[in-house]
């Protein structure tokens, strides 16, 4: 096993120190060739002289491998290496395999005796371990080491079997597990919880396994020197991803500290900004011309550009920004939130107007066309109103902007009140004087009309049958205007009867034999009405 082990890891220090071994400057790498034993390549030929090429020099000396491996009684240890002042040689006995020169040296940017030894040290390391081969003994050492492995592998198969068989699924049977939930829905039952969790360790037993399987594939197949190619290329497979990956991140790391910077710079300016928009919307920081209810929203506007700024700033350091596919999805995504956000774009950006208009407030009772309620919620699309039935509507910015709105609330806090009128029609009989004093005194006695300033009414028009009358009274509290309103009305009549006096419209006619007034029967005049007592006779010729 220790020479299982030795040559496992020598193969894995040949992978990665093979490529950076040979790593030549892209201005000498012309051409070069490999020289091969038995389809295994033991270095690079960079140089040949000029009467042949740089492959017919690298296969005349694979040659001359095969022909001294093929030599009876061939014993590595015949190999020698000579230095000589104008060359080194590698020979085994007296015949030589190949010559190598300042010219190689120069082109491996390397001495000419340490190039010399790595030739050397690659052609009798391969030829020793083939060697080994010619003697029964070795052979049957390899199949032994090999039966080894096998057994090995079964035996770590059968434990991890054994494993999870006996301890991980016999401690869940033993488990209770909650069931997984959405708010009031059950996505999954504890029972299906149960399953879920052994299905997922059925598949990890067998992932470990095929794990298993495929590192022991190298170590069996490191063994015979014919099949160490293989054993390279299963490790390569799953080390190459690794160091690409490993050299990925590595070459990442100054980008990475690019964007890290860019986010922080931007996370501080965004803290200090909206350090300042709640000083000014509490009132602390006071900015001419700049008011409070302005302050979350200017900031909020601010945080988006910042946040785009600074997305802008980190795009070229993403990795694969400068790809095609990516540029096209970019585009792609683009495109279609151009052609799908027109709508949302306008709202957005009559949000933002609104925000600077301030035509209403959170809390204000307003009018948009024939929508009124007070307001719940303002953003950058839609605004929410509640009415007085409790009917939360949602309005989109860019209607609000390009209609009417009527604010009532704000009367109450930056004038003397909101004023609300009434009309009614008193017949031409009763004193005007008479009605106006009676409409003021409705006015005054109503919960929720304020005194002063005084309310007031104005004849709005004089009709054939009766004058119109508008009670105007003042209001600091626009969200209770529908109550006012009734409590007002309910004001007006009890005021009228009291006084004797009808609400009424009348179309007159000539004549009004004995009706009862048009008003509540303890508010009545004393003594019946009088008739015009006609007589109606039969007519005579």
């Amino acid at each position: 096993m220790k020479m299982i082990t030795r040559r496992y890891i020598l193969s894995l220090l040949l992978l990665f120190t093979g490529i950076a071994g040979f790593g030549q400057d892209s201005l000498k790498q012309i051409s070069r060739a490999p020289v091969l034993f038995e389809n295994d390549t033991l270095f690079y030929i960079n140089y040949a002289p000029n009467n042949i090429s740089v492959t017919e020099r690298a296969e005349l000396i694979s040659n001359r491998i095969e022909k001294v491996y093929g030599i009876n009684n061939f014993k590595a240890n015949d190999l020698n290496l000579q230095q000589d002042s104008a060359f080194s040689s590698i020979r085994y006995k007296d015949l030589t395999i190949m010559t190598i020169t300042d010219e190689d040296a120069q082109i491996n940017d390397l001495d000419r005796e340490s190039l010399a030894k790595n030739y050397f040290n690659a052609i009798k390391g391969k030829l020793d371990q083939y060697a080994q081969f010619k003697d029964i003994r070795n052979v049957l050492l390899f199949i032994a080491e090999a039966m080894a492995v096998i057994l090995g592998l079964v035996l770590l198969i059968w434990l991890i079997n054994r494993f999870f068989r006996k301890f991980l699924y016999r401690f869940l049977l033993k488990q209770k597990y909650p069931a997984f939930s959405l708010g009031n829905y059950t996505i999954l039952s504890p029972g299906k919880v149960g399953a879920l969790v052994r299905q997922a360790l059925k598949l990890l037993r067998l992932v470990i396994i095929l794990i298993a399987i495929y590192f022991a594939l190298p170590i069996l197949f490191n063994i015979f020197p014919w099949t160490q190619p293989l054993a390279e290329k299963l490790i390569n497979y799953v080390v190459a991803p690794i160091k690409k990956i490993l050299h990925a991140i590595v070459n990442y790391i100054p980008n990475l500290l690019t964007i890290f910077v860019i986010y922080l710079f931007t996370r501080y300016v965004v803290r200090a900004v909206k350090f300042l928009a709640t000083e000014v919307e509490r009132g602390i920081l006071k900015i001419n011309g700049f008011y409070a209810d302005w302050a979350q929203p200017t900031f909020k506007i601010v945080k988006v550009l910042l946040y785009t700024l600074m997305f802008v700033a980190i795009f070229p350091y993403l990795p694969g920004s400068q790809s095609k596919v990516f540029q096209g999805v970019s585009v792609f995504l683009g495109i279609l939130i151009s052609l799908g956000s027109s709508s949302a774009i306008s709202n957005m950006i009559a949000g933002v107007v609104i925000t600077y208009m301030r035509p209403f407030r959170i809390g204000d009772r307003i009018k948009v066309g024939e929508v009124m309620g007070d307001v719940i919620e303002k953003t950058l699309l839609v605004t929410r109103l509640r009415t007085i039935k409790n009917e939360e509507i949602t309005i989109p910015n860019a209607i609000i902007l390009s209609g009417q709105t009527i604010n009532y609330t704000v009367a109450c806090h930056e004038s003397k009140g909101l004023i609300l009128h009434t009309t009614v029609t008193i017949g031409y009989d009763v004193p005007w004087r008479q009605v106006h004093d009676l409409l003021i005194n409705a006015a005054l006695k109503t919960q929720g009309i304020i005194p002063d300033p005084k309310p007031f009414v104005l004849q709005t028009s004089l009709e054939d049958y009766y004058p119109s009358y508008q009670l105007n009274a003042y209001t600091d509290d626009a969200s209770k205007m529908a109550l006012t309103y009734s409590l007002l009305h309910q004001s007006i009549q009890d005021t009228f009867n009291e006084a004797g006096v009808e609400i009424m419209s009348p179309h007159y006619t000539a004549l009004r034999d004995g009706n009862t007034a048009a008003m509540p029967e303890d508010s009545r005049p004393k003594g019946e009405p009088s008739t015009f007592k006609i007589h109606i006779t039969k007519k005579t010729e």
